[in-house]
């Protein structure tokens, strides 16, 4: 299979205005899983495409991902990405908006290169998606606000944040290299129940990861009062329970602090006195059970058996 990380390599920054371009290789240059163009090849190894064929939609789709995180890492005024220094603070927020706009734009310029018969139904799903994960985000900024936030309600929220892009990587793999449409909808499912579990997986990884493998600060939900599925878990925990530590837990994520250090051991505290981390575990395990059997319906090959490690290793992710 291609190398993903040579051919994003491959792809020039050195253009003028530096000022904008240089935090996009900044970005890039930062590595990642490169799951979702990953997941676009192996879809298409699947049906016997051929790599140049789907290699522009598999780099278009890692660029849009990593946009979506520069506006992300502003929104939740977020300091480490991967490691190192998000954008808007190594340069500044509007570098880090107008970056990431002109990312989003050479993401579609590199989806251009798509054979040109299967390119108008790849631009359908790839504009349906877009909007999606923006619809997700919104979700994502008004729950901050809102007291009441079911786990029903994140569940469709995080389907459109995370799951989607997933989804959409496998389907757009898939169509490309021509499965049928009952493989792609198998396919695109198995991405939303990856999707699922990956998130949940990183919840729970924001409050017991190390920040050394986690390439972000542990911590920072919590600090933006986000409510994660753990911090739904605990709640639905917590039932109607009056005052103690539900009342505890609300206050907590009632407020906005310059320094969150002890918000954020108190709510740990409560998550853990719960034992909300293993009920959460579980979750993700039966996520990614459901994952499986979509991939079981599906020809079985090399690239089903990649999906497969991949769909297995989520359970046991560490960053």
């Amino acid at each position: 299979m291609v190398d993903i990380n040579n051919e994003i390599q491959k792809l020039d920054w050195k253009r003028e205005p530096y000022g904008l371009y240089e935090p996009i290789e900044y970005t890039l240059a930062a590595g990642g899983k490169r799951v979702r163009p990953q997941l676009a090849m192996i879809a298409s190894q699947m049906f016997g495409g051929k790599d140049e064929d789907v290699l522009p939609a598999a780099l278009a789709l890692e660029v849009f991902h990593n946009f979506t995180l520069l506006h992300d890492d502003v929104m939740d005024k977020a300091d480490v990405r991967r490691g190192r220094p998000t954008v808007h603070v190594k340069w500044n927020e509007n570098t880090a908006i107008l970056s990431g706009d002109q990312m989003l734009i050479e993401a579609y310029k590199l989806l251009s290169g798509v054979p040109a018969d299967k390119l108008p139904k790849v631009l359908q799903l790839f504009n349906k998606m877009a909007t999606e994960i923006c619809e997700g985000q919104q979700y994502d900024v008004d729950f901050e606000s809102q007291e009441c936030v079911t786990i029903e309600k994140y569940l469709k929220m995080i389907r459109l944040k995370t799951s989607v892009l997933l989804a959409n990587a496998l389907q757009i793999g898939a169509y490309i290299a021509g499965a049928d449409e009952q493989a792609q909808e198998a396919l695109y499912q198995f991405g939303i129940n990856i999707g699922l579990a990956f998130q949940i997986q990183d919840d729970i990884l924001d409050v017991w990861g190390d920040p050394k493998t986690f390439g972000k600060a542990v911590g920072g939900d919590i600090s933006c009062n986000k409510k994660t599925f753990v911090y739904l878990e605990a709640m639905r925990l917590l039932g109607e329970e009056m005052g103690g530590e539900k009342q505890e837990l609300q206050q907590w994520y009632s407020q906005v602090l310059e320094d969150n250090t002890e918000k954020i051991a108190a709510v740990k505290g409560i998550l853990e006195r719960l034992c909300v981390r293993p009920l959460c575990e579980l979750v993700v395990y039966d996520y990614t059970d459901k994952a499986i059997e979509l991939l079981n319906t599906l020809p079985q090959n090399a690239a089903s058996d990649q999906l497969r490690q991949l769909a297995n290793k989520l359970n046991d992710r560490k960053e």
